[in-house]
């Protein structure tokens, strides 16, 4: 299976603009092919406002966030592998959801939990019922 932390990601977004709060990103800016400005980046990681308000462009699919913002009034594109997002909140209350480091790190795509059992071969038991 994919991860899913980009559809968490997702949800989180919109539950914290539909309360009418400021969303906020944590992310690892050491991991590989992250591009933000490193100006801002402090123990390697960095926090950005994703608000509606503060970005351009927003794009969040199961590879990666990325959209254009202003820092010190130069325009740029922020680019992060999904898996180097840290964690999401409201800047107002900090409600929100911190991603394991643990799952960052492991790159090869390998589930953390073992897939469901299958059934031996055996049909689903399944008939209509009026």
């Amino acid at each position: 299976m994919i991860s899913n932390r980009s559809y968490l990601l997702r949800a989180f977004y919109d539950w914290i603009t539909d309360s009418q709060l400021t969303p906020y990103i944590l992310l690892d800016a050491e991991f590989p092919h992250v591009e933000v400005p490193t100006q801002y980046v402090k123990d390697g990681k960095i926090t950005l406002n994703i608000s509606l308000d503060a970005v351009l462009n927003l794009k969040i699919d199961t590879k990666a966030i990325q959209f254009d913002a202003s820092f010190g009034g130069q325009s740029m594109l922020v680019y992060a592998p999904i898996k180097a997002v840290l964690a999401i909140y409201a800047r107002e209350n900090g409600q929100g959801m911190v991603f394991s480091e643990e799952d960052s790190q492991q790159g090869d795509g390998t589930p953390s939990t073992p897939p469901p059992r299958v059934r031996d071969g055996k049909r689903p038991d399944l008939r209509i019922v009026k």
